[in-house]
């Protein structure tokens, strides 16, 4: 113990085995609830919708979709009503890295990913628009209201062009997305049933957040890790994990354009809504930390951007562009560790990074990008 220099004794931030048993099973069931949570209110809320006659598509561009969110959702309003900002802004902001480079790279390694004409033409350039937005907002250090606001209403927008546009499917693509709900009944005791499910879904999701925040601000507390560190890597990949699952799963059954689309509305949804609702429901706002506007936020619009000419080689995402994807992850963590960590190592690893693997890859996805225009041309 080392006495303060006013001779008080100062709080013992030691973390002993059974400290770290006890937040580690926090986090860990923090996570589980988050999981089980969001599942149940997926289901709930897509029966229920179904049952009043909304249509399938709409549901699943919407409720599905943003419903893997909703962990996200659940941990940034937990947060940020608790103080912890760094958490709430890294996990939305972690969440949207991890959801690309990790989640598309391990699902590209299974099987090359499709990706829509949609995709390319609306969904990625809106990820990247929200991603600039979300840097512009935070330059003066804080998500106020206002801004909450104008994000939150940006979410609305998308979520009205989506209804609007499923108005205009065709019969078969209608069909698709109806084979992936069964038919719900519409008795008084099924809907009761859904109306269940929802509920509790909601308190899992705010038992599941609550637990893992309070593991994650304790463990960083005692190891002297930035809650944005914990956020941007713990946290958001725990949050992320319905994600994983949804795109895994689809990549696997074949169903690879739901793989990647699954992806970018999550993406979409983690800054529009997540942040949004949490700068809307604190007073005070949500402060971004200096070092999250100077990488963290940049990353998450360089792999937003990094997208587009991935997407645009063939209209698909080959193995060698997940296993890029993936390594990049891999890189991109490595540094975030260090930084809290090792700073001397850091220098060299960041300079390694800027002089060597970045423009490789840059020259790598354009030769990507001329050979994929090459053999559209020949067909």
């Amino acid at each position: 113990m080392i006495a303060a220099c006013d001779g008080s004794i100062p709080e013992i931030l030691v973390l002993t085995l059974d400290d770290l048993v006890s937040a580690i099973l926090g986090i860990l069931s923090g996570l589980v609830m988050l999981v089980i949570g969001g599942e149940l209110l997926v289901r709930g809320a897509s029966q229920l919708a179904a049952a009043v006659n909304i249509s399938p598509l709409v549901i699943g561009l919407t409720v599905v979709a943003f419903g893997t969110s909703s962990p996200e959702l659940a941990v940034s309003l937990q947060s940020a009503l608790a103080g912890n900002a760094d958490i709430a802004v890294g996990n939305a902001v972690g969440s949207n890295i991890f959801n690309v480079l990790f989640i598309l790279g391990i699902s590209a390694l299974i099987v090359p990913l499709a990706v829509s004409s949609r995709l390319i033409r609306l969904d990625v350039p809106l990820m990247i628009f929200a991603s600039v937005l979300l840097l512009v907002l935070g330059l003066d250090g804080r998500l106020g209201r206002l801004d909450g606001l104008l994000l939150f209403a940006g979410l609305l927008v998308y979520i009205s062009w989506c209804v609007w546009q499923s108005r205009r499917e065709s019969q078969a693509v209608q069909a698709e997305f109806a084979q992936e709900l069964s038919t719900p009944s519409k008795n008084g005791a099924a809907i009761l049933v859904q109306l269940g499910l929802i509920i509790g879904g909601l308190i899992l999701l705010g038992l599941g957040s609550s637990w893992l925040v309070g593991g994650s601000v304790f463990v960083a507390t005692r190891l002297g890790v930035s809650e944005l560190v914990i956020g941007l890597t713990i946290v958001a990949a725990g949050t992320s994990l319905p994600e994983v699952v949804t795109s895994i799963v689809a990549a696997w059954r074949g169903e690879r354009e739901i793989a990647v689309g699954n992806v970018v509305g999550s993406n979409i949804f983690n800054i529009f809504c997540v942040l949004g609702l949490a700068s809307l429901v604190v007073p005070q706002g949500v402060a971004i930390s200096s070092a999250a506007m100077r990488f963290d936020i940049p990353v998450m619009i360089a792999v937003a951007l990094a997208c587009l000419p991935i997407f645009l080689t063939g209209s698909r995402i080959e193995r060698w562009e997940g296993g890029l994807f993936l390594a990049y992850y891999i890189v991109y963590t490595t540094y975030v560790i260090l930084a809290a960590t090792q700073a001397n190592v850091t220098r060299t690893f960041a300079t390694i990074i800027v002089a060597f693997v970045i423009p490789l890859t840059v020259i790598t996805l354009l030769i990507g990008v001329v050979r994929g225009r090459g053999d559209q041309g020949i067909r």
